[in-house]
């Protein structure tokens, strides 16, 4: 969610849907492009929109931009940021939205640029992207040991200064290039200094998160393609993983 969003508060509502839901339907491209103009010529700080749709809830418009989702009257007089969720089922419609639109196909990705962590079997998977001077990556590290059966792949990219990047290359340049990031991440323990040429690996790591949206640090990836873009408690990720391998 763009930052201009959150500064949305006073607008941001949590839905409910009390009825059954609505066909959704996409609005014609004369409808997204009139919303498109008038949303840019007055609020430029708004991303770009790229589609639209009805809601379940019957004069409420569904505005798809980038990796986000909001909403509008169909005359995009108003902005709404927030949750819609359905009180019959508890279901979290814009949470399910936004991992529809944001879905990457998991068996892609490029193993060999990450870090590789695994615990017990291994028959599930999770992908991080991480920064080696985030706070709240270093919180979820702790809680990712807490996990079973589990491999971890973590993508590190260097998105909070030239530190970030130092660390990022020395990490991937050691022997032990797991053991490195876990002696960092849970000890503080500092890697060695790279001695090789280690950059283009962290270099493809960032064009990897640019091209899947990723905005900030921790983000992950389960197998089913679904994201979740902060941090969690190992029983949420836990919940995740067991969703994905349902899936």
């Amino acid at each position: 969610m763009s930052r201009f969003l959150r500064s949305l508060l006073p607008l941001t509502l949590s839905l409910m849907c009390a009825g059954g839901a609505l066909a959704q339907t996409e609005l014609s491209a004369a409808q997204v492009s009139a919303l498109k103009q008038k949303l840019a010529q007055r609020m430029p700080q708004l991303p770009p929109l790229e589609s639209a749709r009805t809601s379940p809830i019957n004069g409420l418009i569904e505005l798809k931009a980038g990796s986000s989702i909001f909403y509008s009257d169909p005359n995009g007089e108003y902005v709404i940021e927030g949750q819609m969720v359905e009180s019959r089922t508890q279901r979290n419609l814009t949470e399910e939205r936004l991992d529809e639109i944001n879905k990457v196909d998991f068996s892609t990705l490029p193993f060999k640029d990450a870090l590789v962590w695994r615990n017990g079997s291994g028959k599930r998977r999770l992908v991080v992207f991480a920064d080696p001077n985030c706070g709240y990556c270093k919180q979820l590290e702790r809680e990712i040991q807490q996990l079973k059966d589990v491999t971890v792949y973590t993508f590190m990219i260097p998105i909070l200064g030239g530190d970030s990047r130092a660390k990022a290359e020395a990490i991937w340049c050691a022997k032990d290039r797991t053991q490195a990031w876990l002696d960092w991440m849970l000890d503080g323990v500092p890697p060695q200094r790279a001695l090789g040429m280690c950059g283009a690996t962290i270099q493809r790591n960032l064009a990897l998160s640019q091209s899947l949206r990723v905005t900030g640090t921790p983000a992950l990836f389960f197998e089913d393609g679904s994201r979740l873009p902060s941090a969690a408690k190992a029983a949420m990720l836990e919940q995740r993983l067991r969703r994905a391998s349902a899936k």
